[in-house]
């Protein structure tokens, strides 16, 4: 998942410190978030999109993986052939 945290905190001029206690995390989670070391949570994603005043999907971009999409939509109709759907 790519982001733009980063750009966005530093067009606004927020440091890293002050965007995690805006939104309740350790600065060492917004540096691995900024690096893409980091996946946030749904809530955490919410929280920092309120913060900059902005739609998540702008914020956060999945990147295209076709193995990962594979592997995620085989699973999901196993388990639905699993349980009778």
């Amino acid at each position: 998942m790519k982001n733009e945290v980063e750009s966005l905190r530093s067009h606004s001029g927020t440091t890293q410190e002050d965007l995690a206690c805006n939104v309740n995390v350790s600065r060492q989670t917004i540096i691995a978030l900024e690096k893409g070391n980091y996946t946030p949570s749904v809530l955490l994603a919410l929280k920092i999109a309120l913060f900059f005043k902005m739609p998540v999907e702008k914020i956060f971009k999945i990147v295209y993986d076709p193995s990962i999409r594979t592997q995620a939509f085989g699973s999901e109709a196993q388990a639905r052939r699993g349980h009778g759907e």
